[in-house]
């Protein structure tokens, strides 16, 4: 690794992950957020629904918990590729049902269903925020954050539940994590809208739809005997997310119109952790009608778009697991990537993961460039490993991916675990790889 390399982002990165963490506790807020900070590294938002035109700068593209932002240097010609970091802005979490309002014994509750596979007992014994989106009667929406806490799902006190210590916790889905939030006998249909409505300054009735979502409210927070440890929500993938926004930021900034070899791209998608088949997701059609009307507003043809296309490389970009101290044999014997050892590089010849070794050069030289470590995770063999938006990507568009992230502990857990210098040292690589 070039040690001479400069270091674009340090510690004051990973402050400001924490703030984009605590002001981002739902898709629709994380996507909006990561439009507010490109805007003031001067990104414009454009609107699917007008004609583009081809001038130079950079763009976004918001539609619901999705972001798609690009920027264009000047004097790019039609078939310029492009260098795609791709995250996810959703996590694991409990979603408020059509008909929330529900309660038992006297206890008003809200009946939550479960949104990906969540660390369930991670969810019980928190204060919860509610927070997402409200669709109104005239066709419009509004973001809502109740931040503080308001909603909790109480565990079953020990001297009820004696088996819990030798035969562990056991969950029902449907029974045992539905939160209170109130008392009264008197629970009836449109309580939690009519709250939120309140709450938001808004008509009473007028919210006629709505995707709204539990928080924990514990803000994030440095730990450790130096605070070299980072514990938050929703890492998985807003750290991605945020390092994203950050890398394009600096990358268009850094350029300041002036020539690249290629077109830096954030795409930040819905739904991942449920498959990613959404207009939101990564295997819907955002991001290649994106990327191919780039192309025709600047004058290019169906050839230009292949051309651009088949140079083009997307650096997936999710968190992966850190060795786990007290479960280390659960980790491959040979791949023990560990928190602040600098990004890890994904790899399972299964393409759970769209890694290749041409992949793996690619990454090795940004990481160079950049004067930053990176660790290779592979699974054992014995418990296959989960997947990314990476194949996905890779198969739909044609794209060449790699998989890679920073390394956590407690992933899908409400709060999970980072080291304090990951976050810097990723975006530090995808500055070095946006720069082309």
């Amino acid at each position: 690794m070039s040690a001479s390399a400069p270091s674009r982002f340090d510690r004051g990165h990973t402050d400001d992950l924490m703030s984009f963490l605590a002001a981002s506790p739902t898709p629709y807020h994380a996507a909006a957020n990561a439009g507010e900070r490109l805007e003031k590294a001067g990104f414009r938002q454009v609107a699917e629904t007008d004609a583009w035109d081809g001038t130079a700068g950079g763009k976004y593209v918001l539609r619901g918990g999705a972001i798609i932002a690009w920027y264009v240097p000047e004097g790019a010609a039609p078939h310029t590729p492009f260098r795609i970091v791709g995250a996810h802005t959703d996590s694991p979490n409990l979603r408020v049902k059509p008909r929330p309002d529900t309660g038992a014994h006297g206890f008003r509750q809200v009946a939550v269903e479960i949104y990906g596979g969540p660390l369930m007992n991670s969810w019980l014994d928190r204060d919860l925020g509610l927070a997402g989106r409200l669709s109104l009667r005239d066709g419009t929406t509004r973001l809502v954050d109740v931040h503080r806490p308001l909603l909790r799902v109480p565990q079953l006190a020990i001297h009820l539940d004696r088996a819990v210590s030798s035969e562990g916790l056991k969950l029902d889905k449907q029974r045992h994590l539905q939160p209170i939030w109130g008392l009264g006998d008197d629970v009836r249909d449109g309580d939690l809208i009519a709250f939120l409505e309140h709450e938001s300054g808004l008509p009473a009735g007028s919210v006629t739809g709505w995707d709204l979502m539990t928080y924990a409210v514990e803000p994030p927070a440095y730990l450790g005997r130096d605070q070299e440890l980072l514990a938050g929500p929703r890492m998985d993938n807003l750290l991605s997310v945020h390092a994203g926004t950050a890398a394009l930021a600096a990358t268009a900034t850094a350029a300041g119109g002036s020539e690249l070899p290629c077109i830096p791209v954030l795409a930040a998608f819905d739904h991942e952790e449920t498959g990613s088949q959404s207009d939101t997701g990564a295997d819907g059609p955002l991001l290649g009608n994106v990327l191919e009307r780039s192309v025709l507003a600047r004058g290019g043809s169906y050839e230009d778009r292949a051309r651009a296309f088949a140079a083009t490389v997307c650096l997936s970009s999710d968190t992966g697991h850190a060795v786990h101290p007290n479960y280390a044999e659960r980790h491959d014997p040979t791949h023990h990537p560990r928190v602040n050892g600098g990004p890890i590089l994904k790899v399972n010849v299964n393409n759970r993961y769209a890694t290749d070794g041409s992949g793996r050069a690619l990454f090795a030289a940004a990481c160079e460039k950049a004067g930053v470590p990176y660790q290779t995770f592979v699974s054992n063999n014995s418990m296959p490993c989960g997947t990314t938006i990476g194949p996905i990507t890779a198969a739909r568009h044609g794209i060449r991916t790699v998989d890679i992230g920073a390394a956590i502990l407690s992933m899908h857990s409400a709060r999970e675990l980072c080291g304090a210098d990951d976050p810097f040292l990723l975006a530090n690589a995808l500055v070095a790889f946006l720069e082309g």
